[in-house]
């Protein structure tokens, strides 16, 4: 079979027990290292014809992560185009059997059995509430209906704009210091946010810098996620613990 992967997280879902299925993969595919596929662009402009002369069975995509147009242009080639939603911890597991299983005719994975026992023994600790940013110039942060926002609940995390009307709204940096966060939540992606670049915006408030692949790739990552996120966020948690 011949696999066409417009996704990080599914690349690396499928190289982790098939590699040799995918043929083509975005320039994002960063994991594993050293896959053998041809690269045909990014997540949101990938190039078509590129794609249809790998001649692939199947395509596998998002539909946040990749636009509706380029699927429908894959789709009016002839080619088969298999689009995932994942906005929860329980809807990836579901895609990601959809995908190997359903889709690309593997077995189903030792490791999704282990990522969803990892994520079964997780016992919630205290909440805290937190900002979430996922980019700055303008600030974005998480806001309601994401996957990682599923995740970081499942460890405590309260967003304070889980029920903002936008997924992913723009606020100011006013605003998301007056928000009444005690604790800000810095992934290194999309945004490579780190010790000398965010959380000087936000002090004195304590940051908890996370794993980007950890907080938001459904794929192998998420059997480690809860243990890699959780120390991230006990290390900044002590701070934040007055007013919580």
């Amino acid at each position: 079979m011949r696999v066409v992967s417009l996704v990080p997280s599914l690349t690396e879902a499928v190289a982790a027990g098939a590699p040799g299925l995918l043929v083509g993969v975005t320039d994002w595919c960063s994991h594993p290292a050293g896959l053998g596929a041809a690269r045909i662009g990014g997540t949101k402009n990938p190039d078509v014809p590129a794609v249809v002369r790998l001649r692939p069975d199947l395509v596998i995509a998002n539909e946040e992560e990749n636009r509706a147009q380029d699927l429908d242009a894959l789709r009016a080639a002839g080619i088969e185009v298999l689009v995932t939603e994942v906005r929860t911890l329980d809807q990836a597991f579901r895609e990601l059997e959809r995908v190997l299983v359903d889709g690309c005719g593997l077995g189903r994975p030792a490791w999704l059995d282990e990522a969803e026992a990892a994520w079964a023994a997780v016992r919630t600790p205290d909440p805290v509430r937190a900002v979430i940013p996922v980019w700055r110039r303008p600030w974005m942060v998480l806001g309601r209906d994401t996957f990682a926002g599923d995740l970081l609940a499942r460890l405590g995390v309260v967003n304070v704009y889980a029920d903002h009307a936008e997924r992913y709204p723009r606020i100011g940096i006013g605003e998301l210091r007056g928000s009444g966060a005690r604790l800000v939540v810095l992934p290194d992606e999309p945004y490579a946010f780190g010790p000398g670049d965010g959380p000087e915006a936000f002090a004195p408030m304590p940051a908890a810098f996370v794993d980007g692949r950890c907080l938001t790739w459904y794929g192998p990552s998420l059997t480690e996620a809860p243990a890699v996120i959780g120390a991230a966020l006990r290390a900044a948690l002590p701070a934040a613990d007055p007013g919580r």
